[in-house]
């Protein structure tokens, strides 16, 4: 059996190790008899060798450096090919993801399904919540709350949740602080009849709807218009037990009112913004967090610091820890 027989195939992008022992031999002695290459063929087709153009019997080392970097350049340009590829089919798939027909699900009841579009997403949510028999779960953070389209929302959510009350069950909300007082929130507590209630927090989730702790449904992007509707058992339990945590935590709103006290002229408000504060955030990472824009941020930052005698963004953060407020129950 010849020795060519034996030697192993592989890629020209990827030389064999006898390959890079007889190419080291060849650097080290200025070239190396062509026979005494046979037994690695790969080296001429890699580029590692190359005919002496003194003696066609030889064979000569190309210099490392022009051997990496040809293999260097073919590999990227692969990953290149393969990304334009990637993009190709993730362009081509899109529209057909969003065709809601018998043969575009991949089970009867998958465990995470995306729904794309608003209509869809709302489709999908009211379908879930008129099987639901005992319990739903909300988290509403502080967003579209105040513009046309959280109030077109507002209206097809009411009928469902009324509809779901009249059954029996229940309906638990969590909603953050900033929230407590706005009209489109308060109507709606005004206008539910049966088992509802609701809480708040400085800082909620992303929305979370959870139906009977059975289906949940959780954004998939920044706005809005793509949703993921889970059945996994495990991942609904996990989403139920996240929000039980917060509830627990969080004052009540609705149909208890507590407000929350404010403790030497510091509120709750400023004391969650103190928080997010002397954790080194920016003010619009603030207002983010807690639901309000960076202009009432900044009014809140501004209160708290004439509470506290500061005169630099350095000094409230020294003066915030040096006064405790952080260590006290709202």
């Amino acid at each position: 059996m010849s020795t060519a027989a034996v030697h192993p195939e592989h890629g020209p992008e990827d030389p064999c190790p006898e390959g890079i022992e007889v190419y080291a031999r060849a650097l080290r002695e200025g070239g190396i008899d062509g026979q005494d290459a046979s037994s690695v063929p790969c080296l001429l087709d890699t580029g590692l060798l190359r005919p002496d153009a003194r003696d066609p019997a030889r064979l000569e080392a190309v210099p490392p450096a022009l051997v990496l970097h040809r293999m260097l350049r073919a590999t990227t340009d692969r990953v290149a090919r393969e990304r334009r590829r990637e993009q190709r089919l993730a362009e081509a798939f899109a529209p057909l993801l969003r065709i809601d027909g018998p043969g575009a699900a991949v089970a009867e009841n998958p465990a995470i399904r995306v729904v794309s579009g608003t209509g869809p997403i709302n489709k999908a949510i009211s379908k879930a919540m008129a099987g639901t028999v005992r319990e739903l779960l909300c988290v509403q953070p502080n967003v579209h709350y105040s513009d046309s389209r959280g109030a077109a929302a507002q209206v097809v959510a009411m009928d469902r949740d009324q509809a779901l009350l009249d059954r029996g069950a229940r309906i638990r909300t969590l909603y953050q602080h900033t929230q407590r007082h706005m009209p489109l929130v308060l109507a709606r507590y005004e206008q539910l009849r049966g088992d509802v209630e609701a809480r708040s927090l400085d800082e909620v989730t992303d929305r979370l709807i959870v139906a009977d702790r059975t289906v949940a449904f959780i954004p998939a992007g920044r706005d809005g218009r793509v949703a993921l509707e889970v059945r996994h058992p495990a991942l609904v339990e996990f989403l139920a037990a996240t929000f039980d945590r917060l509830w627990w935590q969080a004052t009540p709103m609705y149909p208890q009112t507590v407000h929350r006290p404010s403790l030497n002229g510091i509120t709750p408000r400023q004391r969650a913004i103190a928080g997010l504060l002397v954790e080194g955030h920016t003010d619009a990472v603030i207002a983010d967090r807690l639901g309000m824009n960076i202009r009432t941020a900044r009014v809140h930052i501004a209160k708290l610091a004439a509470t506290l005698g500061s005169e630099s963004r350095a000094q409230l953060g020294y003066l915030i820890g040096r006064s405790g407020i952080l260590d006290r129950e709202a």
